[in-house]
Parts: C-alpha cells; sequence; structure tokens
C-alpha cells in the first residue's frame, strides 16, 4: 500500500486517503517528500462533510528524525490536538505495510508511539503513560485527586450525571463521567458546554461511560472542537484507566464505541497498549479548485 506523496506544484490536485478507525475518520495527506502547508479556512474545507471531503480530523505526515513520520492531526475547526488514538493505529498500519514490515513508529506531539500489525487485521498501538497530574491533564484552579473531580455543574446539566468525573490525559485531555446508561443522555445538548467550561482551559474530551459487564464498557464520546463521534481511541484509553483507578476493571478491558470494540490492556511499563481494526475507504485527490480564493 503506497502512501500518496504531495506534488511539489501549489497548483496541483493533492493526493489523500480516507482511512478510518471504527468510523472515527480521515482525510489522510502525505507531506514527507514536500512540504504544504494550510491556511485555517482550507483545513475547515477539506473537513467539511457538504462543501469539502469530510472528516473528524485531518491528518498530515510530515518528516521525523525519531520515527518513520510525524503525524500532525487537525481537528473540524482548524486547531491542531497532539494525539488521537484512531489516527494513529490508521497510519501504523499505513507505515507498517509501507515498509513491508509488522511494526512502525510514530512521532506525535505527545511523544513517538509504536504500533504493531496484529494477524487478523487490528493494529496495536503502545499509547504510552497517561497523565494524571491535575496540572497535566491541565485543569484549572487547584486540586490533587484527578480520579474523583468535584463537578456540581454536571447536576443542573442533568440529574442523570453524577456531580464529579474521572480526569486522564492520554495525549489530549479526558473528562469521563461513569452513569447508569449513557444512551439515557442527550450527550450532543451539552457536550459542548462541559467540553468548554472553565474547568479545562484546554477544553476537553467528554465521555459518558457505563459498565456493561466484567471489565466491559459502553462508551460515549463528545471530542473537543469535533463533537460526537463513532469512535475515540484516546478517550477508550483514558476510560479504562480511570476505570482501574476507581476499581471497577483491571486487566484487558472491553470498550464498546457506536463505531465497534476496542480492546484497552497495560504492559509492565504502565503503558496503555490499545488494539482495534482499521480501514481504508478511498483514495483520491483535492482539486486546485476546492480551496480557491481560501485565505
Amino acid at each position: 500500500m503506497e502512501v500518496a506523496r504531495i506534488m511539489t506544484n501549489p497548483s496541483a490536485p493533492i493526493p489523500f486517503r480516507k482511512m478510518h478507525g471504527l468510523g472515527n475518520d480521515f482525510v489522510v495527506i502525505d507531506a514527507r517528500s514536500a512540504s504544504l502547508s494550510f491556511t485555517p479556512a482550507e483545513l475547515e474545507r477539506i473537513a467539511d462533510r457538504r462543501f469539502g471531503i469530510g472528516c473528524d480530523q485531518l491528518i498530515v505526515l510530515e518528516p521525523s528524525t525519531r520515527a518513520d513520520a510525524f503525524m500532525r492531526i487537525f481537528n473540524p475547526d482548524a486547531s491542531e490536538v497532539g494525539a488521537c488514538g484512531n489516527a494513529t493505529r490508521c497510519i501504523g498500519a499505513l507505515l507498517a505495510d509501507e515498509k513491508g514490515s509488522e511494526n512502525a513508529s510514530i512521532e506525535t506531539r505527545a511523544g513517538v508511539l509504536l504500533a504493531q500489525l496484529i494477524p487478523g487485521g487490528t493494529v496495536t498501538v503502545d499509547m504510552g503513560a497517561p497523565r494524571l497530574g491535575w496540572d497535566e491533564i491541565p485543569l484549572s484552579g487547584a486540586g490533587e485527586d484527578t480520579a474523583r473531580v468535584p463537578f456540581p455543574e454536571a447536576q443542573r446539566i442533568s440529574h442523570r450525571l453524577p456531580d464529579w468525573f474521572s480526569a486522564v490525559n492520554m495525549g489530549n485531555p479526558h473528562a469521563i463521567f461513569f452513569v447508569e446508561a449513557v444512551d439515557a443522555l442527550d450527550l450532543a445538548a451539552f457536550g459542548q458546554r462541559i467540553e468548554t467550561d472553565a474547568i479545562f482551559p484546554e477544553k476537553a474530551n467528554i465521555s459518558l461511560v457505563e459498565k456493561t459487564g466484567e471489565n466491559a464498557f459502553k462508551v460515549r464520546v463528545w471530542e473537543r472542537a469535533a463533537g460526537i463521534t463513532l469512535a475515540c481511541g484516546t478517550a477508550a484509553c483514558a476510560v479504562a484507566v480511570a476505570a482501574e483507578r476507581l476499581g471497577l476493571a483491571k486487566g484487558t478491558i472491553t470498550i464498546d464505541l457506536p463505531g465497534g470494540r476496542l480492546s484497552i490492556a497495560r504492559d509492565g511499563r504502565d503503558h496503555v497498549m490499545m488494539t482495534g481494526p482499521v480501514a481504508t475507504a478511498f483514495a483520491g485527490t483535492i482539486d486546485p479548485s476546492l480551496l480557491a480564493g481560501l485565505s
């Protein structure tokens, strides 16, 4: 599987690949052989599902001296984020296949992540160790216990929400609410309100979590700057970490998202290992006219 290369002529069509992990979809552009930059308006146009190609995140691959490639991740509003678990699996599979190997390394703003192809079509990614400090999440104000962060505002939003959340940083900040039934709450109605609360100086991904069995959880996610998505890999990792901290699970944990299932485990270094499927939907080119007149 050859990765499409960026043309040096800025007026030429730009090759891309559309990939997804459990429905969490990405436009992947390779800028390793020729530098490429987009304005915020151009990023927003590419991500737009009606006027562009459409995606949850735009992924731009760049050269790296530390790994097989550097993965830059942009949200639909053109903001850049440090990590994306489903995208890491997709890019890991793509780079490993490109090398004719079962392994690949991906540099991100959150560090270098390692991916391994697993027989049967899944990919395992070492997402690194979770960050749990108050200032590492980060959270505003002062506090220490990020396993149960008081949040009385939640009760004013919905009586079905607990008045606390668990906070975990898996390359981006996550707030996890354990509830009786995730489908009983309208996450779309309040996800952005919690995401942008003053307690999250860098905003946050918001997860609703329902325990469905031993080491099994049903999860719905509101991604910061993206809204509700079918799956979120870093959220799945954060939920597993939070569940372990609260004594709700231990060992290999199953996370069921609207787009499918992920398996989360820890290795001997306390790193979070995420396993799940990846897929390529199609490849194409971005016609220059799509971005014409945008600045």
